[in-house]
């Protein structure tokens, strides 16, 4: 059985992706794991929260893969597609080192291949 890990793709009001440096140094999407007791969409409403101080209202799903965090580690991932809700003011919690902000066309390149394929599946309903 792989861990489960709940990630969201939240667009900024100008339309750029929020991203979250972690301690590998890799950006990635906020979430995280389901608590006892918690649907995905709880989980992640609850971690976008904790670790950006932002309200989200979580849609449908948009991808699920398994990611190799390190080798021989792999981690089960479901990216949702988020809607700010209130007020966009990020604040970085202790659990990263930093919070981006990148225009779709723009991310960086230490961003894994599957938050990538996510972030472009949100863009593409949103041209669509």
């Amino acid at each position: 059985m792989f861990p489960i890990s709940i990630k969201g793709v939240v667009l900024s009001p100008r339309d750029e992706v929020v991203l979250l440096l972690n301690e590998r140094d890799e950006w990635e999407l906020p979430g995280g794991r389901i608590e006892l007791g918690e649907s995905p969409t709880e989980c992640l409403a609850r971690e976008i929260l904790e670790e950006l101080d932002i309200q989200v209202r979580v849609g449908p799903p948009v991808d699920t893969y398994l990611f190799e965090v390190l080798p021989g580690r792999h981690v089960f991932i479901a990216t949702y597609r988020c809607i700010v809700v209130g007020s966009f003011k990020p604040a970085l919690s202790s659990e990263h080192k930093r919070v981006g902000l990148f225009a779709p066309d723009a991310l960086p390149p230490n961003l894994p291949r599957g938050y990538r394929a996510s972030i472009a599946a949100v863009m593409a309903e949103r041209v669509t």
